[in-house]
């Protein structure tokens, strides 16, 4: 008896200016099962949901659902097909109730014009119920923590009898503990018979949920192949197109003498009493669940965020920054969480944003020369590997880790002596993350201080010499790298 397919996707392609987004690619979805889709950054995936989504039509091929030719020309085309997408980057009206969102478009009618509030209040609970989530309907979504946001888009889909939910990337922002709420949900939407796409860059998690994994490379459908049939290193190689070699290639460098400290640093309920030392061409990291004060504390040293009380010496001498600007000046440099609307100004193009924080190096009389922005970012280009069409291209245009390269770029060719990295690898592909490992050791190599946050405990384990552990805005414990393991991390981190 032949598989049952509620998907086929049958020889898609989608091109962009320039780009091959998707070339040719053909595969099957099961009814009822969770099927992994990975791939690295550029891999064709974001262009993959959309067109399943209806916000991209192909260039060429064609999409069967339940065995039937399909076209969706808009989103709710998409969604009429039982077709529903939770995006990484959630789409909700936060004002509004719980609700309320989950009835957008699709309200409840009492009569012609009578809009049944009491009547989608109550199916609103019944979902929560039968999700098992702690969620007061009523209350407006912006009151909601991430992880209750993701499941308000969740039971969205659901109130909209979605067949097929297609998920991106859903546990980039959520603690531990709430990955396990997300898998028992996802588990359970399986069991109700509702078909998953699950998108994501950690194959733990494809490992631990999915029924069967497809790779992209390239814009080309590599591979499907069962979960229970595939290791992760082959995965690996099929995302990369080559073998990788060691996951975390640390490289020692030489640590020389403190050159950053921090003594009784406080700010209001976030930041409580925190000293800690960093010493030259060491590798420092800062870990700890969300909502530990990690990105708050590298805010306060670099004068991004006031401080009430404490004091920061930087080579020695006793520095207060009142303004981030005052920072830079001093050899201090932040690449921050959200790249996108932090890090990089998106409709400028890759040679103006690697020249960004340093115009002076740049400038003739005044006057930003165009001939050498083009020096510097060929130079940077090379350097760090970055793939693009041209200096000349926007980098709203680049994959997530090509961006990242970007913002490494620019601090740089600043020649930032102190580096902090807050979740450098966050939603960027194996290959990618191993690139910026490289830089990392780069850095420490020419003598650069790189101070890591980051909530994947292996990545710390992996790349620093020691590590800061902090819970709720305090300093919890330091760990030299040779004595630290997830256990004693986790220990201090709850």
């Amino acid at each position: 008896m032949g598989k049952d397919y509620i998907l086929s996707l049958k020889g898609i392609t989608k091109e962009f200016p320039g780009v091959k987004a998707l070339d040719d690619v053909s595969l099957n979805i099961e009814r009822g099962t969770i099927h992994g889709l990975i791939g690295e950054n550029g891999a064709g995936k974001s262009t993959l949901i959309k067109i399943l989504g209806g916000i991209y039509q192909p260039n060429g091929g064609k999409l069967e659902q339940d065995g039937k030719h399909v076209s969706f020309a808009t989103p709710i085309d998409a969604r009429r097909a039982g077709i529903s997408v939770v995006h990484q980057e959630i789409k909700l009206s936060e004002p509004l109730s719980v609700a309320e969102n989950m009835f957008l478009g699709n309200l409840m009618l009492k009569g012609p014009q009578m809009v049944d509030w009491k009547g989608m209040r109550k199916r609103a609970q019944e979902i929560v119920n039968e999700l098992g989530m702690n969620i007061d309907v009523t209350v407006p979504v912006e009151s909601l923590t991430v992880a209750k946001k993701q499941v308000v888009a969740i039971m969205q889909a659901i109130n909209n009898n979605s067949k097929i939910l297609i998920m991106d990337e859903p546990s980039a922002v959520l603690t531990d503990r709430e990955l396990e709420s997300m898998f028992r949900i996802v588990k359970d939407l399986r069991e109700k018979g509702i078909t998953i796409i699950y998108i994501s860059h950690r194959l733990d998690e494809v490992f631990e949920l999915c029924d069967n994994v497809s790779v992209l490379r390239d814009g080309k459908h590599i591979d499907t192949l069962p979960v229970a049939e595939v290791t992760k290193q082959q995965l690996i190689s099929m995302m990369v197109g080559r073998e990788m070699g060691q996951e975390y290639p640390k490289e020692v460098g030489t640590i020389g003498d403190t050159i950053l400290e921090v003594r009784n640093l406080k700010r209001g309920n976030v930041l409580k009493d925190i000293s800690f030392s960093v010493k030259a061409g060491e590798v420092f990291g800062i870990s700890g669940l969300v909502g530990a004060g990690r990105t708050e504390l590298a805010r306060a040293i670099l004068g991004i965020d006031r401080i009430d009380s404490g004091e920061i010496y930087v080579r020695g001498k006793k520095v207060h920054y009142h303004t981030f600007a005052d920072a830079i000046r001093d050899g201090l440099g932040l690449i921050p969480e959200d790249r996108k609307l932090q890090g990089l100004v998106q409709i400028m193009s890759v040679k103006k944003n690697t020249t960004l924080v340093n115009l002076d190096r740049v400038s003739r009389g005044g006057v930003i020369s165009n001939a050498l922005e083009t020096q510097y970012g060929n130079e940077y280009k090379d350097k760090l590997r970055v793939a693009t069409p041209s200096l000349e291209t926007e980098v709203q245009y680049l994959s997530g880790g090509n961006q990242q390269k970007v913002v490494i770029a620019k601090w740089l060719f600043q020649d930032a002596e102190i580096l902090f990295l807050d979740e450098p690898t966050r939603g960027i592909d194996v290959g990618a993350k191993t690139e910026i490992y490289r830089l990392i050791n780069q850095m420490v190599k020419e003598g650069k201080t790189v101070i890591l946050i980051s909530s994947e405990m292996p990545e710390i384990l992996g790349m620093c010499d020691r590590i800061m552990v902090m819970h709720e805005g305090r300093k919890m414990g330091e760990l030299d790298v040779a004595e630290a393991t997830q256990e004693k991390i986790m220990a201090l981190c709850v």
